[in-house]
């Protein structure tokens, strides 16, 4: 089966804000994070199922970047990947649950 990966205004705008917050730190690693966001979802098509399922009646997901605490938290609905939001891994779950 081929998937398709949508992402969702919000998680845009979670990845858009967690790149400048880096980049204020250190100039340079908002791009790095960027980099390693991409990675991930870019690899998402080639196995969607690698995690457990996070949630009890719906096909929710997330995975870890190697480097930075975040999760990138997504849906799996017939052929297409939703990434719901990309969160720091700290936060409650309520964060994406809102979505």
């Amino acid at each position: 089966m081929s998937f398709r990966v949508l992402l969702r205004p919000a998680a845009e705008v979670d990845i858009a804000q967690a790149a400048a917050w880096y980049d204020e730190q250190q100039p340079g690693l908002g791009g790095e994070f960027l980099e390693e966001i991409a990675r991930i979802i870019e690899g998402l098509p080639a196995n969607p199922f690698l995690t457990a399922r996070r949630h009890r009646t719906r096909n929710i997901r997330w995975l870890f970047p190697a480097r930075f605490p975040y999760r990138v938290v997504y849906e799996i609905t017939n052929d297409v990947i939703l990434i719901i939001s990309v969160i720091h891994a700290a936060r409650d779950d309520r964060q994406w649950r809102r979505r």
